[in-house]
């Protein structure tokens, strides 16, 4: 059984986290300090301190006290369409510490650093240092070439047939057996990732690849797994069959998570990308911040930090008002 927790320094890590879990058509409920889920047939206890995504598919109801035990417990609540497609809603993380958050915002107003961040996604993808007199253009075009390539493999090593990545969302049954399979794929990968930024502190707004969407960060991350992940698991599932793809995806892809050592990975390869940014100078910030209750400090044009919580308009007990 999960016990609340009181104390963000012993908060779950990502990297001991399960993946992720899908449910739809039930009720979800506080269970002591955990949820459980609950249909007509069974009621399953649900660990989600130990769960780092909660998916919550059509015809979901959750009670007020399992959303408090998810957020308490640092587990990402996501609203879905059917089958975890389409992202509709999204919980806040546990993070209080805005430390990382104004580290990625720093390297991405400013042109040079967001420059380096976006050449060392790159570089990730291919897994090489990329040669420095190449144009972003030019680095986009070789960047399609690698995704052709990784489709084209996946197709000859399964013998499944790939006519391009098509899909609508409005007409998501007239999608072709394989681009249905990489949606949800690629769906459950987008939750893992997102629950990754927001527990680490980071904006899933704020890409660099990416940009002017409210998951702009998420794609960039996620992109660094998908040739090796997503692809090959969609192209897998339909060539054993082309019945029940979407929970058959689901499943091959949390035992390729765990098989890959996705959890591990992602905060240290966020944590990558963004020292690239090589920001000089970065300004002190407290890390962690217990109580999230605790005022705020405050900003000072010339960078300093003024504490928060009294009132200006009261002399301090040595006359300073500042």
């Amino acid at each position: 059984m999960s016990r609340p927790l009181r104390d963000l320094h012993v908060l779950p890590k990502t990297r001991d986290s399960l993946s992720f879990l899908y449910v739809e058509h039930c009720r979800i409920e506080q269970d002591a300090y955990a949820i459980a889920v609950v249909d007509a047939d069974r009621r399953v206890p649900v660990p989600c301190a130990s769960l780092s995504v909660l998916l919550l598919g059509p015809g979901t109801t959750i009670t007020h006290a399992a959303v408090r035990a998810l957020a308490e417990s640092g587990c990402l609540a996501v609203w879905t369409g059917e089958e975890g497609v389409r992202t509709y809603a999204v919980g806040p993380g546990e993070t209080r510490s805005a430390r990382n958050l104004q580290r990625q915002a720093r390297a991405w107003a400013d042109p040079a650093a967001h420059m380096r961040v976006v050449r060392r996604l790159y570089e990730l993808r291919f897994g090489q240092t990329l040669d420095p007199t190449l144009t972003l253009r030019q680095v986009r075009g070789l960047e399609g070439v690698r995704v052709r390539t990784a489709y084209a493999e996946a197709s000859r090593a399964t013998g499944v047939a790939w006519h391009g990545r098509t899909y609508d969302r409005r007409g998501w049954s007239a999608a072709d057996p394989v681009n249905r399979a990489l949606s949800c794929a690629n769906s459950a990968l987008y939750g893992i990732v997102h629950a990754a930024i927001v527990a680490a502190g980071y904006s899933p707004a704020l890409g660099f690849v990416h940009t002017g969407k409210m998951l702009s960060f998420v794609y960039d991350i996620a992109d660094l797994y998908k040739a090796e992940v997503t692809i090959p698991a969609a192209f897998m599932v339909v060539a054993e069959g082309e019945h029940d793809i979407e929970r058959r995806t689901r499943l091959l892809l949390r035992d390729t998570f765990h098989a890959v050592r996705l959890m591990a990975r992602l905060v240290p390869d966020i944590e990558a990308v963004l020292e690239a940014a090589d920001l000089s100078e970065e300004p002190e910030v407290e890390q962690v911040d217990e109580d999230a209750a605790t005022p705020a400090d405050l900003w000072g044009p010339e960078g300093e930090v003024v504490e928060g919580g009294r009132n200006f308009a009261v002399p301090t007990p040595t006359g300073d008002d500042q």
